[in-house]
């Protein structure tokens, strides 16, 4: 009987305690939604800034209102103005970004997979010490690095080449950490084993296993790195002196100082210029995300810590 009146007050005490938790987590909501919509506008307010006056003319690009369109909003004629301009000196700077891009950002993927799997699946001396190292070369910035590699690749004479900006982007070290960690997942142990036990060599079971399990965080190394060396500007600034070799960050940098000091014929008539260049170089970076954007999510699911 005492059992039967002490359960109902306990099972009563539990649900009232029910309807304040979720009060509790609905008044956090409103909080949470409003800094979700501040983040998002910061992040989607300048694309949109972007997009709405690269189409604007020379003239509207001063006088209207920046967030919404221009009365003659010619966003086609910018763009063919753009690839005109300087002899087509455009197209040049966007290939030579794919090239660095491409060639960069897949060889980085490549060595970091390779590199951590290594590390995650194989005992051997050193193996402690050469993680630490890389966990400490993703604390050192870039552009602390910038000064001793131009000194070093002038030394071996490779400034102001294609060289002097893909070498240091083959080097990924967060990526390396990143695959580290995922490969100890990912690829497990016992696969591996059976895969000895029946004859299979270390290449061949990298080539038909790991590799097949290891693809989500390949892709998601591949777009960090593709991000990373798209954006590149402080390395290829300092190693390129031909502007034939430069890539769009560097070369749309030259366009707007040269657009603000007035030199070499270009002028406040330029910057409509500018800002399609500016629009034309995001693009290919959006594309790549909404192409490798499911492959990304999973391989940071898998590659996260279990609890």
């Amino acid at each position: 009987m005492t059992a039967a009146t002490e359960t109902p007050a306990a099972t009563g005490r539990h649900t009232a305690t029910r309807p304040a938790r979720s009060r509790r987590r609905g008044a956090r909501s409103p909080a949470l939604t409003v800094a979700m919509l501040l983040m998002f506008g910061y992040t989607v307010l300048p694309l949109l800034w972007l997009l709405m006056n690269a189409g604007k003319s020379d003239g509207d690009l001063f006088s209207t209102f920046g967030l919404w369109f221009g009365d003659d909003w010619q966003l086609f004629t910018n763009i063919g103005a753009t690839f005109r301009y300087g002899d087509g000196i455009f197209l040049r700077w966007f290939g030579n970004t794919v090239l660095y891009s491409v060639v960069g950002a897949g060889g980085a993927a490549v060595l970091a997979t390779l590199g951590g799997y290594a590390l995650a699946k194989y005992r051997f001396p050193g193996r402690r010490l050469l993680f630490a190292l890389v966990i400490g070369a993703i604390s050192i910035p870039g552009t602390a690095l910038a000064v001793p590699t131009y000194l070093l690749f002038s030394r071996i004479g490779i400034v102001d080449s294609p060289w002097a900006v893909l070498i240091p982007s083959l080097v990924s070290p967060f990526g390396l950490y990143l695959m580290r960690v995922y490969a100890a997942d990912a690829v497990p142990d016992s696969i591996l084993e059976s895969a000895r036990i029946d004859g299979a060599g270390e290449l061949r079971i990298l080539r038909t296993i790991a590799l097949r399990l290891l693809a989500p965080g390949f892709v998601t190394v591949l777009l960090f790195s593709l991000v990373a060396t798209w954006n590149n500007y402080f390395l290829p600034l300092i190693v390129l002196n031909t502007p034939e070799w430069f890539p769009l960050t560097v070369g749309l940098a030259q366009w707007n100082a040269q657009a603000n000091s007035g030199s070499a014929g270009l002028g406040e008539a330029t910057y409509s210029i500018i800002l399609t260049g500016s629009l034309l170089s995001i693009v290919p970076l959006i594309i790549a995300f909404l192409l490798l954007q499911r492959f990304w999510q999973s391989g940071l699911a898998t590659g996260s810590v279990k609890q």
